[in-house]
This record gives structure tokens, sequence and C-alpha cells, in this order.
């Protein structure tokens, strides 16, 4: 199980998520950087544990204002040796996709910033992107055929619930459960929620191939050695 660490950008800083309220996100305090510049917040990460990867949530674009594209592919430049899964819904450019620029970037699509209308856009993805299944609480936030629909999914599929991001409600269990026995073939990376290293080793029994975290990283609450004995099976 990989432990990927999360930076949310908004208005060039790392903010704080908590529980999906985006419009009450504020700039990141964290033990391991001195500032919310994103430069600074993941070199601090860097310096705490050698991460192989890095989820970044363009906040701007994924509520309809100016991408912050510059300052993504910036920092993917700065740290080419970090892959970088980027979550910036799907840009309004006439009917073209968001297509990764660098050679280090997934994209990530969440199935928030998915209708109906726009499911056909997945197949026009490269072939290894990445599909968040986003829940706010029990409701499911997208296109509801796309969730009774795996054969649109890749294989690996994140498991989001933004009520729990930021909060101390921890992971999802259940829904994990619950998509583990349904869609065996698929390998869940679980967001939201964690709390500290109990939660994590929890979450390895039950068979994610992944978790997103960032307060419990940055309230020092998971320690280093943790993360690499966690992440003997990595995804």
């Amino acid at each position: 199980m990989e432990i990927i660490p999360v930076i949310d950008i908004m208005n060039g800083l790392a903010v704080h998520a908590k529980e999906g309220r985006r419009e009450h996100y504020r700039p990141l305090q964290s033990t391991l950087c001195s500032t919310a510049e994103p430069e600074t917040v993941i070199r601090g990460l860097l310096a705490f544990h050698p991460f192989k990867r890095i989820y970044l949530a363009d906040l701007d674009a994924l509520m309809d204002k100016a991408p912050q594209t510059d300052l993504a592919i910036g920092l993917t430049r700065r740290f080419p040796n970090i892959e970088f899964w980027i979550d910036r819904g799907l840009p309004n450019v006439g009917n073209t996709p968001f297509v990764r620029s660098e050679p280090n970037v997934r994209t990530v699509v969440g199935s928030e910033s998915l209708s109906e209308k726009s499911l056909p856009l997945l197949s026009r993805l490269e072939p290894d992107f990445i599909l968040s299944l986003d829940f706010l609480g029990d409701r499911f936030l997208g296109a509801e055929s796309l969730l009774d629909g795996p054969e649109l999914w890749p294989e690996r599929v994140i498991l989001m619930n933004l009520a729990h991001v930021g909060s101390a409600a921890g992971p999802d269990f259940d829904r994990l459960a619950s998509f583990n026995l349904k869609h065996p073939d698929r390998r869940f990376i679980v967001a939201g929620g964690v709390r500290d290293g109990d939660d994590l080793r929890r979450l390895k029994t039950m068979r994610a191939a992944g978790v997103l975290i960032a307060s419990a990283l940055h309230a020092g609450a998971v320690d280093s050695r943790l993360i690499e004995d966690l992440g003997k099976a990595v995804i």
C-alpha cells in the first residue's frame, strides 16, 4: 500500500482542505514547512519522506475559475523525479479534454467534474488516467451512470469522500469494503479522513492499494518509518 501526499492549491497557495467546503479553505499550516508556498510544501514533504508520487488538486480549476496551469507545470518541472497526479477537472475548451503536458504527470478526473454528456471524454484520455469517484457523505457527486458503469473505469480508482477530508471522522472503511467486494479487479485508493497510523494499518489489512493523505502528515500524526513499512507492496 502506497501513501500519497495531497497538496490542494488555491490562489497560488497550498490550503488546508476541510470537509469539501472549499470557500472556507485557508492557507496550510504544517509542522513540515514554514510557508504555504507549494514548492516549499513539497520540499518539506520530501524532507520528511522520499515520496514517489504527489497528488495535486487545482481547486481554482475545479471551482470553474482560471486554472493554475503555469504553477502546476512549474512544480512538475522542478521535481522531475516525482510523479504528479493532477486533478483539475475537465476544462471547458471546445471538446478537448485535459491532456498531460509533462512526462511525470498523470491525469486525475474526478466524478464531480463529469456530467452524463461529458462521460464520452473518458475514452479520449490516456489509458493510464486515474478516476476519482467522489462522494460527499453518502451522496455521489457526478454522473450516476458512472457509478454503475465499471467498464468506464481505469484500473486505479480513487474512493474520495469529501465530507471526511480534513476531519476526525476517519476513512470511509465501509465504502472500501463494499467496492473491493463488488469490483475485485480494480485497485482502490482511499482518500479522506485518515487520522493516524492505526487508520493506515487498518486500510492495508483491507487491501487498499493506496491512500491519499494530507492533514495527518502536516499534524505530525504519522511517522516516516510507518510509511516505509506500509509501502512494501506499492502500486
